[in-house]
């Protein structure tokens, strides 16, 4: 049988839809109405990825890990470079732990990252692939 949160439709990311971990690419950062459906629009900020067809919508905790994930407050700086998404039971909504989505660097990716900014080149293009949870080295 499924869960009530299997049951609701969503154009954009749920915890439930990254688990434990999700390798993408970011591919863009763009504004996209987040209100449902007969409501007045809400436009919010939303990642987007090459191997998903649901955007992230982002909130401000998660935008200051991308900053510094990516080491760079210019969100051009952030496309075509790999983030891990993950489901985090600790995430709060109006003073309550409902739990949601963080963003973090792949294990692999955080000592190219922090080399890139010694040698002020940008990191390398990686390739497109959707890896399953169980194969993400973290």
């Amino acid at each position: 049988m499924p869960k009530v949160s299997e049951m609701r439709e969503s154009k954009f990311l749920k915890k439930e839809d990254v688990g434990t971990g999700a390798l993408l690419t970011v591919e863009s950062i763009d504004q996209h109405n987040v209100a449902k459906e007969g409501a007045d629009p809400e436009m919010k900020w939303c990642m987007s990825f090459a191997e998903c067809e649901k955007p992230l919508a982002l909130n401000s905790t998660n935008i200051q890990r991308c900053q510094n994930i990516f080491g760079s407050d210019d969100t051009d700086d952030w496309t075509g470079h790999k983030i891990v998404l993950y489901s985090d039971p600790n995430v709060s909504f109006q003073g309550k732990l409902v739990g949601g989505i963080r963003v973090r660097a792949p294990k692999t990716a955080t000592k190219a990252a922090a080399v890139s900014k010694l040698a002020k080149k940008p990191l390398p293009e990686p390739e497109p692939e959707m890896v399953e949870a169980d194969d993400i080295p973290f």
